[in-house]
């Protein structure tokens, strides 16, 4: 049995959690200030400047003369490799927002690297009962909605790779069957779109669809997620067709010059 997705650990540290969202923001971003940290995280520019003291002081940020913030030496690697998964987020996060405001559901921006997924744009809807902001967080790849996304474009050969079994020698559990991935790619690849109903997380119900560069190829995986009692499988065109317009509009933007 594959383990479930990552949930929320009883105690909940919200400092800690507030402080690893920064650490990815700076990661995946680049420079940020106070202002935008606190809005991003919903907190006062105190906590949000408190915050990012700790984190200048474990060397996982620096301010610079700007007094700007940045990637640390500890996140050295981001700091000196401008990432195209920044401006992915820049230009994708004003058709996140226009989606949350036509369905009322969050929506997620993916990428993935290897057999993992990592969330680089998340925006939470405004309803009471809804699925929280994943933003920066990284899961297995075959149990996300925009993973199965992303590994319906790899060949057989490229899918055995992702998942050889001697990648899983000290955690066997974790490899997913591969026959039943190649069912649920193969039916990504006939629909245009990815349906995922608790696979990650009990209770949670997401839609998908790629987002391409001019070429064709995927870049990520645009989805929406809603708690699964408000889901209604009648909807389920209507959500596509969103998504796929949204898509769409994104892509052309990813097409115009920097």
């Amino acid at each position: 049995m594959d383990k479930p997705l990552k949930t929320p650990p009883p105690y909940l540290v919200r400092s800690v959690d507030h402080a690893l969202r920064i650490a990815a923001m700076l990661q995946l971003e680049g420079e940020l200030t106070v202002s935008e940290v606190a809005e991003r995280l919903g907190v006062a520019r105190s906590t949000a400047h408190r915050l990012l003291a700790m984190l200048v002081y474990r060397d996982f940020a620096v301010q610079d003369e700007r007094r700007l913030y940045r990637a640390g030496p500890v996140l050295e690697l981001a700091a000196h490799s401008p990432s195209a998964a920044s401006r992915l987020r820049a230009v994708a996060l004003p058709h996140l927002h226009r989606l949350v405001g036509v369905l009322d559901e969050s929506a997620n921006l993916v990428v993935r690297t290897g057999d993992t997924v990592r969330f680089i744009a998340s925006v939470e809807c405004a309803q009471t009962l809804r699925v929280g902001s994943r933003e920066g967080m990284v899961f297995p790849a075959h149990r996300t909605t925009a993973g199965l996304l992303l590994l319906a474009e790899l060949t057989d050969d490229e899918l055995e790779e992702v998942y050889a079994a001697d990648r899983y020698a000290d955690r066997p559990e974790e490899r997913p069957d591969l026959a039943a991935l190649r069912a649920d790619l193969a039916r990504v690849r006939r629909t245009g779109f990815a349906l995922n109903q608790g696979r990650s997380e009990r209770g949670v119900v997401a839609v998908g669809v790629p987002v391409r560069d001019p070429g064709g190829t995927v870049l990520a995986g645009l989805s929406v997620s809603m708690p699964g009692a408000r889901y209604d499988r009648h909807r389920l065109p209507s959500l596509v067709n969103t998504l796929t317009r949204a898509a769409g509009a994104l892509e052309a933007d990813l097409a115009r010059p920097a």
